[in-house]
């Protein structure tokens, strides 16, 4: 079993706070809440937001229900709580009015998506944001030389845990289209009663094919047949899903860099190529680029979530050609990044480190990864 970077979760529980853990369908809420619940001393109730009866009695905003529900307990815990409606003003009069609870709640993205968590809480709460497996936990029991012998899997299958534990090709793919057809899109399509998911659906292949490319959304819009208004609403969606990252563009010194247009990032390998159903082997593929440039990405920001290491991040491109991948921002200093699989040598980046003189660029390929995203 994958030890996960929240694993001590007692640690960020506090008297009259809410601890809220949320992220994506699948990477592991559940099962980091029972591994806590196994070896807790504190006397507590344990529920879930697919309970009607509980659905009923946490929004129904009745102090006496709420008080007789949770009366004898030290901590309440609540798996799947965006279920519930108004779960935020049911865990406030909870925080407020009990003295010395504890509330650990996890949930998927429709915290984010429905805002019903954020403002009643405010003050009220810690949140956690738990993301598909990172190398760094993986590293708590593989070294270096086993993660580089593994590496191809990552690019391809991506780290979603039952992805990382499976024992064959043929039943990561498996897990990989499950999580793609069953979980994916579930609480965008939910919270914002679109009937269909084949638009979502398709603009996210799109977006498969411009890993690394400046992302037009009248081109969006004018592929799908919708307007630009509607795929910008669901590119927000779909980021605040936790299925996209996007990236804006550095714009400080020259007219000549792109800074308008976004580009956009999976937060799983694996999901990206599972959208577009391409498992083939690195050897066979013409989108290695694009593959190790989405998991460096993506890892990186793990590395940031985790380590609360917070900078400004950004792409920067000239409409020259030259380009930096990524560029990090932080107390005032720059720091480029290039992602390219082999060794290569730097190019066309006179003009960046002219300009920001301060700065520093750097290439990421395969030889020194595991440096920059543990």
């Amino acid at each position: 079993m994958i030890k996960r970077v929240y694993d001590n979760i007692e640690k960020y529980l506090e008297p009259n706070k809410a601890l809220v853990i949320y992220g994506p369908r699948r990477v592991g809420k559940t099962t980091l809440l029972k591994q806590y619940l196994e070896r807790t001393p504190i006397k507590y109730k344990l529920d879930f937001g697919d309970n009607i009866r509980t659905q009923k009695i946490l929004s129904s905003q009745d102090f006496r229900k709420i008080f007789s529900y949770v009366e004898g307990n030290k901590l309440l815990v609540l798996d799947e709580a965006q279920y519930i409606p108004n779960i935020g003003m049911g865990l406030k009069i909870i925080v407020d009015q009990i003295p010395g609870i504890r509330v650990l709640a996890t949930g998927s993205s429709s915290f984010e998506l429905s805002g019903q968590i954020c403002e009643p809480l405010t003050g009220r709460k810690n949140t956690l944001i738990l993301l598909p497996i990172s190398l760094k936990e993986l590293l708590a029991e593989n070294n270096r030389f086993e993660i580089d012998q593994m590496i191809e899997d990552f690019l391809i299958y991506g780290l979603y845990p039952e992805v990382v534990t499976a024992k064959t090709k043929e039943k990561k793919i498996k897990i990989v289209e499950e999580i793609v057809n069953s979980y994916l899109f579930k609480d965008i399509l939910a919270l914002e009663k679109i009937k269909s998911s084949q638009i979502i659906l398709d603009l996210v292949k799109l977006l498969s094919f411009q890993i690394g490319n400046l992302v037009s959304l009248n081109e969006l819009a004018n592929r799908l047949l919708i307007d630009v208004k509607t795929v910008a609403r669901y590119l927000d969606l779909l980021e605040k899903s936790f299925v996209i990252v996007s990236l804006s563009g550095l714009r400080r010194k020259l007219r000549r860099e792109i800074g308008q247009k976004k580009k956009y990032y999976f937060l799983d390998n694996g999901i990206r190529n599972g959208v577009i159903s391409q498992f083939n082997q690195i050897e066979d593929r013409n989108d290695l680029g694009q593959l190790w440039e989405n998991f460096i990405f993506s890892e990186r920001l793990k590395k940031r979530s985790y380590s609360n290491s917070y900078a400004n991040t950004y792409f920067w491109r000239m409409h020259s050609g030259a380009e930096i991948d990524l560029i990090e921002e932080k107390d005032g200093q720059l720091s480029g990044y290039e992602f390219g699989w082999q060794k290569e040598k730097l190019t066309n980046l006179d003009l960046f480190l002219e300009n920001y003189a301060d700065s520093s660029v750097k290439i990421i390929n395969k030889e020194n990864y595991l440096d920059f995203i543990v």
